[in-house]
């Protein structure tokens, strides 16, 4: 499948303009390699045993603004999403254990909101579902490309990646200011969003939704932003 040179980014960072988002750098060989994986496996089980639902829904990060990072462009927006053929694309460039973890534990059919994150107004624009599951991310071991990862081995890959296709757009912008509202309000009454990712383990780009989580904020839709 063709593939955009723009792509998406790996893990992400603060949501604030012109702070790029930072990714895991490579690994080296051996020992340093095998300890920040198992690290990162601890972690996805930790999301397992607060009762979160790794295989239904998800929030996937992605810059809408142009970065070059090494002379390439990260940027892909939703737009750009729209713009591929048969509205697809492989979802590349995550340099981040537990959200290549997360990558790995995706469903053919599975929806993701896509989010816009590092630029002027973070938030929430559309859906999307996963159409491929789990393969080796060719961009590891491409050298001119910026997510080149010169200790991953071609038959013993890293770094995953899946295919996503364009649903929807929101029916209305979904920002993280408003997400954030309903989080703090949620932390003292018990709603829906009280443990959500996107806040507690605000720097991956790959995101683990509940079922609950999922549906409260397509509930947001079709109300006058708070």
């Amino acid at each position: 499948m063709p593939r955009p040179r723009k792509r998406p980014p790996g893990a992400a960072g603060p949501e604030k303009k012109g702070q790029s988002e930072k990714r895991t750098k490579s690994e080296n060989l051996g020992e340093a390699s095998a300890k920040v994986e198992n690290s990162s496996l601890q972690k996805t089980s930790a999301f397992k045993k607060c009762g979160r639902n790794l295989t239904n829904y998800w929030l996937m990060k992605s810059e809408p603004e142009s970065r070059l990072e090494k002379g390439v462009d990260v940027k892909f927006s939703i737009e750009d999403l729209k713009a591929q053929p048969k509205q697809t694309a492989c979802w590349d460039g995550v340099r981040n254990y537990q959200a290549r973890n997360f990558l790995r534990a995706m469903k053919l059919e599975e929806e993701a909101f896509f989010y816009h994150s590092n630029c002027k107004e973070p938030g929430i624009v559309g859906l999307m579902k996963i159409v491929k599951e789990a393969y080796p991310d060719h961009t590891q071991f491409e050298k001119n490309n910026p997510h080149y990862d010169p200790s991953s081995q071609e038959d013993n890959p890293k770094w995953s990646m899946v295919d996503v296709q364009f649903v929807r757009m929101m029916k209305r912008f979904i920002s993280l200011a408003e997400l954030k509202t309903y989080h703090q309000s949620h932390k003292a009454t018990g709603g829906p969003l009280k443990d959500m990712a996107l806040f507690t383990h605000q720097r991956l780009s790959i995101q683990p939704l509940t079922q609950e989580e999922f549906d409260f904020i397509l509930s947001l839709e079709e109300n006058e932003p708070s």
